[in-house]
């Protein structure tokens, strides 16, 4: 069997990625599945780390063709947290002992917004004695607020590639000049030189993408030494360009959720000791889908914590899940689908990223 070949190797190459990302059998995908579980376990534990995530802010300057918060969408709800609803959430998070956060909104660079975000870093920090580790979500930004935001406390930085299929990249975005390719890979040289450990991701399952592109994404991960991935299945939201064009040409669910799993367990195999995330969109699809990413070869969960009279007015996707949840009743759900699957989870620990170290010392 080519599958088992494969994942006997010790170092893969482009073509063993693409055999495995095109592979279909239930037995095929299952000894995928139990690899990477392996590689995980051996390279980053079978600890699970929590991530409280903020989503302060709805309000976006961008214009992407797939977000249900671009600033186009006349329907969206708009909202800020201050700053005393945003430390009530990360109060909770600390005293439930989650041990890390993400700070997430929609992207602002104007001079309001970067000072509210490095003085509410800077508050987290105090508030907790320094023992939250915090990730922040925000977008492009300038390398100089990149370092101030750094300065302040916040250590890691996530920011998605969206793919790395420069045509299909312009395909999600408006034609102007603050929807640029190039600006995205620079951002994330900036990142890197600030200090941050450095996270993107990509969507999968998007239009016209095709497998060959998913392992491109997965080499570029390692072209560009990331620390940290979360990616998930692409999910239309109905207001939206491509919500409209696609409604009734996207993939369907299963293979989605299918090609979200096997974009987890191939990272994990090929890249080793890197954070990857069980995202939310996985369990947008499948009610299953975040135990499944955690056996794929996951071990990041972002349990939200947004206030809850403004969890619903966040939506990137139709659909999103937990939107009515509380962040009690999340924490209990996710501890149940955690023990599931028989990992731990490590409350109280930050859990960098292990390549981020080995990256460090070279």
């Amino acid at each position: 069997m080519r599958v088992e070949e494969i994942l006997r190797k010790s170092e893969l190459n482009r073509e063993d990625l693409v055999y495995l990302m095109k592979i279909g059998s239930e037995e095929e995908l299952e000894a995928l599945y139990k690899k990477a579980y392996e590689v995980k376990e051996e390279n980053v534990g079978k600890k699970v780390y929590y991530r409280g995530l903020i989503e302060f802010s709805n309000i976006c300057v961008k214009d992407c063709n797939y977000c249900g918060i671009r600033k186009s969408n006349k329907n969206t709800e708009h909202f800020m947290m201050t700053k005393e609803e945003i430390m009530e959430s990360a109060k909770w998070i600390y005293e439930n002992n989650y041990g890390s956060l993400v700070l997430q909104a929609g992207e602002r660079q104007d001079k309001e917004f970067v000072d509210f975000v490095e003085e509410v870093v800077r508050e987290i920090k105090e508030m907790s004695q320094g023992k939250l580790g915090i990730t922040l979500s925000l977008g492009e930004q300038s390398r100089e607020t990149y370092e101030r935001w750094y300065k302040a406390g916040a250590h890691r930085y996530l920011l998605r590639i969206e793919t790395s299929n420069e045509e299909i990249y312009k395909s999600l975005h408006p034609e102007d000049r603050s929807h640029n390719f190039d600006t995205r890979i620079e951002c994330l040289g900036y990142l890197r030189e600030a200090g941050y450990q450095v996270g993107t991701g990509v969507m999968i399952g998007l239009p016209g993408q095709r497998e060959e592109d998913l392992v491109d994404d997965i080499l570029f991960y390692k072209e560009n030494d990331i620390d940290m991935i979360g990616m998930g299945p692409y999910i239309i939201h109905d207001e939206t360009p491509m919500g409209e064009a696609y409604k009734d040409r996207v993939l369907p669910k299963e293979k989605r959720v299918e090609l979200g799993l096997k974009m987890i367990a191939i990272a994990r195999i090929y890249l080793k000791d890197v954070n990857i995330a069980a995202t939310t969109a996985l369990q947008g699809l499948d009610p299953l889908g975040r135990e499944k990413g955690l056996k794929a070869g996951a071990n990041i969960l972002m349990p939200v914590t947004t206030a809850a009279e403004h969890r619903a007015k966040y939506q990137l996707y139709n659909d999103k899940p937990c939107i009515d949840d509380t962040a009690e009743q999340c924490k209990k759900c996710l501890a149940g689908r955690v023990g599931s699957v028989g990992d731990e989870i490590a409350y109280g620990e930050w859990g960098d990223s292990p390549h981020y170290f080995k990256r460090s010392e070279e």
